[in-house]
């Protein structure tokens, strides 16, 4: 059987304030409904919406000015079916894989020292199933996102782990069909081995080595997709 894929509220939020754009036929600087009106249009708290507000100001499609509103900033970004033009995903993905480099390459230092007895089994698990979805051809997006999460925990930094939560919408980009393809990255899939075995054997150097690759990998990827 194959899982139901969770839709997050901030996505399904920023796809209804596209649409609303699209609807009302909005224009580069005209202004949106305010926080408080677009919470209760679309029936969602603060948090959600805020999310979504970030999102999709990251990708150029609103501005906000603090004290004066929110406004449109480029209705060309994105094709109102929900998909994001080519050029613009691949830019948006190599920064936000900038991001990634920083803070995701301090959990795997920190993972590499502090991973527990249980971590490990817990991603020894998590990569079978990534193996058997991958020899089966099959979206292996969600197990790969599993992979890095634990990585993540693994670090024992709370407050990395709350830094990287506060951009999950953005970080997810990478596993939620990037670039229209949910097995984009399939190839990276050695070097998660690898670095998982540099973590497990407490080597940091070799984990921070491999994690290069892997990231060197994403890159080559996104820059060479059509």
């Amino acid at each position: 059987m194959k899982k139901i894929q969770k839709i997050l509220v901030h996505e399904q939020v920023s796809q209804e304030i596209q649409n609303f754009i699209e609807e009302k036929e909005l224009s580069e600087g005209d202004k949106l409904p305010s926080v408080e009106e677009m919470t209760q249009m679309f029936g969602v708290g603060r948090s959600s919406l805020r999310e979504a507000l970030r999102y999709l100001e990251a990708m150029d499609i609103i501005q906000v000015h603090n004290g004066k509103g929110i406004f449109v900033k480029d209705v060309n970004t994105f094709r109102f079916t929900g998909k994001v033009k080519i050029e613009r995903e691949k830019n948006f993905l190599l920064s936000i894989l900038e991001v990634r480099r920083a803070l995701e390459g301090q959990s795997v230092a920190l993972a590499s020292k502090r991973i527990t007895g249980k971590q490990i089994a817990e991603v020894e698990e998590c990569l079978e199933e990534y193996r058997i979805l991958k020899e089966s051809n099959k979206d292996t997006s969600q197990v790969d996102l599993a992979f890095h999460r634990h990585i993540i925990k693994a670090a024992n930094n709370p407050v990395l782990e709350t830094v990287l939560d506060s951009i999950s919408g953005l970080y997810e980009k990478f596993f939620n069909d990037p670039l229209g393809d949910k097995q984009l990255f399939d190839e990276t899939y050695p070097f998660h081995i690898t670095m998982f075995k540099g973590i497990a054997e407490h080597n940091t150097k070799t984990a921070l080595e491999e994690f290069s690759k892997l990231m060197d990998c994403i890159e080559e990827k996104i820059k060479s997709a059509k």
